[in-house]
């Protein structure tokens, strides 16, 4: 076994190897950008090397700083994690010609599976079912409509290099074909230097169901399957294990497919097979098909740990130091039912906008796994993924199982930045999802209703009032001794929610006694038996503060602004006439130019962020006075990009 190994990641993942190195007294060595100096994987880790500035190209990309760092810290061996290095074969080679180990896949089985087109190719070999498609290198428009037209539309083009749904177009009759095509090509080129793509026959309500895999390089095993059809723009939302309807043929058919895949090339260490699974009538053995593989350690394996009671990074450490595959497949069974919800800053409601921020508050239930890597008082960087944990929950039954994630995700406080925690409990409790009816459209149908801002009650203002005049405490114990008048005392605020300023006016009516009234109710709040209640209402809200924010977690998390009653208005701003980046990211081009003419709608400029690119548009007709941003400027929310001249009046 490993004395030290180096963990070539950051954020949850290395945090998470860390743990379970530490459980098996193998000492850890940390990387840090600039950025993550004080991060928490930083913390944990035994030993910690500097390797560069924040951008991931600067830091954990350069392959060759983190070789040096290992070897100079006397590790042994290098675990990527997932993401950055983790699939790089050029990487692999490089840590074992140093004479370290690569805690992974070799460097053959990882380009094995590196392009879509050669791995459905090389299972097709392995027998292993495929979906009905064109993966050769021929790349004719004509020659691929003609294939297009034999495989029977509705067809998908999607990259061969691609992932994140880059690359990828639905085309659902012949005369799109054509442009579908120049786009796909167009955006593959962009993302992945490669304009190459492949054709194959659209599932009708597709499901996305993983076996995770694990080998010794000869031999391989599956810890069943993980069901990743909650998505949204082609990214995971909530994953969960076993899947729902799965019958026990259909398991041993995906699980034999699945091992087939992995020993057809070898696979050393944690895998992921993803299928496609068609579920228009149930799930059936002849009705699942190839994807792709991962080769690395996914995301979602808490899911897979949570039921088969294994931990995998374990087993990784173990298998690629020397040892044996750890349990045989009649060792490994089911118990139970899982779920994990990714928790991320970002803004719902303005359509998945990643979001930076100062965790003022963090808490999360007793009673569920949470993997994370950051704490209260760290900040979301722009640099990175903007995930804030993963929170993993277990039961006897699926029922239960989703059950105590949505009441989990109720009482998950996170203060300082907005996050999909409420989008996720709205999910967990949906009525397709709970009924097991999923597939990977489902988001997309009820997006209105899931995506919608939660709007505190008038008991959760009263709440907030009173928290805001300091009458009732963070913590929700007693409140200070009050100074009671012959005459009634009441106190003035104002507050913003959801960007809506609202009045209150809050009266000491008694000891621990208040009349709060708001501008469309009235309620008497009090503080008895130890409890605060609003009417009849018992408040089981918890509340926190930063400056002028106040949170009130109470079924969501119900975010505030006191306003300073001494604060001065400032002016409205410049309207229409400023083009603002609604995220903190990178501006990757700009197309307009000072004295240029434009129409409302025309594209000024396009900023990336988390992987995703958003085009600036121009608010309405006018000229533009100034271009104050450049391209390949990191720039944050709220930052001006474009200024319009001032419209004349008519």
């Amino acid at each position: 076994m490993f004395d030290k190994i180096l963990i070539a990641n950051r954020g949850e993942i290395a945090c998470r190897v860390m743990e379970t190195a530490r459980a098996m007294g193998v000492k850890t060595v940390a990387v840090y950008s600039d950025a993550d100096a004080t991060a928490k994987h930083v913390a944990l880790a035994d030993q910690a090397v500097h390797i560069g500035g924040a951008a991931p190209a600067e830091s954990y990309l350069k392959g060759d700083v983190i070789i040096q760092a290992a070897l100079d810290t006397g590790a042994q061996g290098i675990h990527p994690g997932y993401g950055f290095l983790s699939e790089n074969p050029e990487f692999v080679e490089a840590v074992e010609a140093a004479g370290l180990t690569f805690i992974g896949p070799s460097a053959s089985a990882i380009r094995a599976m590196g392009l879509k087109d050669a791995a459905k190719a090389l299972m097709e070999e392995a027998n292993v079912p495929v979906v009905p498609g064109y993966h050769g290198t021929n790349q004719d428009g004509a020659f691929l409509a003609e294939q297009a037209a034999e495989i029977g539309y509705p067809v998908l083009i999607k990259a061969v290099a691609g992932g994140g749904g880059k690359g990828m177009r639905l085309v659902e009759n012949p005369t799109d074909f054509a442009d579908a095509l120049v786009s796909a090509q167009g955006e593959a080129t962009t993302a992945f230097g490669n304009p190459d793509v492949l054709i194959e026959k659209f599932v009708t309500s597709p499901r996305h169901i993983e076996v995770q895999v694990f080998g010794d390089g000869t031999e391989a095993v599956h810890l069943f399957e993980r069901d990743c059809s909650l998505q949204r723009r082609h990214q995971k939302v909530i994953e969960e294990a076993p899947a729902p309807g799965m019958t026990e043929a259909m398991r041993a058919a995906m699980g034999e497919a699945a091992v087939r895949a992995a020993e057809a090339i070898g696979y050393k260490g944690a895998g992921t097979i993803e299928f496609i699974v068609d579920g228009s009538d149930g799930l059936r053995p002849d009705g699942f098909w190839f994807m792709e593989m991962n080769t690395r350690l996914q995301v979602e394996h808490p899911v897979t740990e949570m039921i088969t009671g294994v931990d995998l990074v374990e087993w990784q450490l173990r298998v690629a130091a020397g040892e044996p595959l750890p349990k045989t497949q009649e060792a490994l069974s089911i118990t139970g039912h899982a779920f994990e919800a990714r928790i991320y800053a970002e803004d719902v409601p303005k359509g998945f906008l990643p979001a930076t921020g100062t965790l003022s508050h963090l808490a999360f239930p007793q009673d569920a796994r949470i993997d994370s890597g950051v704490r209260a008082a760290d900040t979301i960087s722009p640099w990175y993924d903007p995930m804030i944990a993963k929170l993993v929950v277990h039961g006897p039954t699926r029922a239960v199982a989703l059950k105590k994630l949505e009441h989990a995700l109720r009482n998950t406080d996170v203060g300082g930045t907005v996050t999909n925690v409420s989008f996720l409990a709205l999910l967990a409790a949906q009525e397709d999802f709970a009924a097991g009816r999923v597939d990977t459209g489902l988001i997309e149908r009820h997006m209105d209703a899931l995506a919608t801002q939660p709007t505190a009650c008038s008991k959760a203002r009263a709440v907030a009032a009173l928290t805001a005049l300091g009458m009732r405490p963070l913590d929700g114990s007693a409140p200070a001794e009050t100074l009671v008048l012959w005459s009634p005392l009441t106190h003035s605020l104002s507050l913003i929610h959801n960007d809506v300023p609202f009045s209150v006016d809050v009266t000491v009516t008694g000891t621990a006694e208040y009349l709060v009234a708001l501008e469309d109710a009235t309620h008497r709040v009090t503080f008895r038996g130890g409890s605060w209640w609003v009417e009849g209402t018992k408040v089981t809200a918890r509340t926190a503060r930063h400056g002028a924010e106040l949170t009130v977690f109470w079924g969501n998390g119900y975010r505030f602004v006191v306003v300073d009653p001494l604060e001065r208005e400032e002016d409205a701003g410049a309207g229409g006439n400023t083009i603002v980046a609604p995220m903190p990211g990178l501006v990757k081009a700009v197309f307009a130019v000072a004295g240029q003419e434009v129409t409302q709608g025309d594209r000024l400029a396009i900023l990336e962020a988390m992987k995703m690119e958003h085009a600036m548009l121009a608010p309405r007709d006018g000229v533009v006075a100034d271009v104050v941003v450049a391209e390949g400027a990191q720039v944050e929310d709220g930052t001006a990009l474009i200024l319009l001249e001032e419209e004349e009046d008519a």
